[in-house]
Order: structure tokens, then sequence, then C-alpha cells
């Protein structure tokens, strides 16, 4: 039985395109997803004299990191908005304001801050509900055990999955000091 060119080229895409269970990320990538559609938002604000548009990403990166991040790491990311908001709205206001900087840092961040509380307080209460029904409070508990055991997240082993192990016998590069 032979196969016509369009099958064989769909079976061909179909094995190249890599795995195709779904998407997550690690806290800290939640966190960078937050940092940088906040950050986004108030930079095209700022430029665009849209105010809509800062409160409307932050919110969208609240949802999509709190969907995406995979629950063992949730309680990492639903304490992150607002330094999040914090930091993104810093680094606006000093690239976008020509002014003085004492001016920029009274003013400028006060009125900004002032205006994006209401996105900041909806955002970090999505996420936050988004993650209780995702595993939040099993993650909670798990870290309470494991810290009550005396182990942290750096002693787990599958915390960081890009970790290579190392004999435990190496050569230490400097002799004796390390």
């Amino acid at each position: 039985m032979r196969q016509n060119a369009s099958s064989r080229r769909s079976s061909r895409s179909s094995r190249s395109a890599g795995p195709s269970g779904p998407v997550t990320l690690t806290g800290r990538g939640g966190v960078a997803l937050i940092l940088a559609a906040a950050l986004l938002g108030a930079l095209l604000a700022r430029w665009v004299d849209v105010s809509l548009l800062a409160g409307g990403l932050f919110v969208a990166g609240c949802v999509l990191a709190a969907l995406l991040t995979r629950a063992a790491d949730l309680p990492t990311l639903v304490v992150s908005p607002p330094l999040a908001c914090f930091a993104a709205t810093v680094v606006a206001e000093l690239a976008a304001d020509s002014g003085p900087l004492s001016r920029t840092m009274s003013l400028g961040m006060l009125s900004a801050l002032a205006g994006i509380a209401p996105w900041l307080f909806l955002g970090t209460l999505l996420a936050l509900g988004i993650a209780i029904p995702r595993g939040l409070p099993g993650a909670l508990r798990d870290m309470r055990v494991r810290l009550a055991r005396g182990r942290t997240l750096a002693e787990d082993d599958d915390v960081d999955p890009v970790r290579w192990e190392e004999p435990a016998n190496r050569p230490l590069p400097h002799g004796d000091v390390d």
C-alpha cells in the first residue's frame, strides 16, 4: 500500500514536532512571565498614554502564570505579583520620564502606583483564586512537611530539572579550598 506525498509529510511533521504535553512553567518562569507582562504593559501605557494597558496586561500575566505554573511552585507564584508590579512600575517610570529624578521618584511613582493598585489587587486575587483549586493547599502542606523534617528546597532532587549530578569524589578545582 502506497502513501501519498501529503500523508508522508503530515506523519513526518507530527513526529518531529516534539512532545505534545501541556506547557508548564517553574515558579521562576511564572514570576518572569508576570514581570514581563507588567513591564510591557507599564511601558506601553506610558508611551501610548492608555493607562488601561498597564493593568490589563498585568492581570493577564497573573492569570496566565497561575494557569501554566506547575503545582509544586504555586506558593512562590502567588506571593510574587506585588513585587513584580512594583518593579515593573519603577522601571517604566524611570524609562519613560525625562524630568528630574527626584520628581520622577516622588510624584511619578506615587501616581503610577496609585493608578495600578486596583489592578494589582485584582491580579493577585485572580492568581490566588486560580492557584487554590490547582493545588496550592497541597503544595503548602508539602512545604511545611519538608521544613519540619529539616529539608529545604535546595536539598530536593527534583527542584531543578536542569541540574546535572556531579560525582561525590570529584577533585576540588583549587586544591583543598573551594
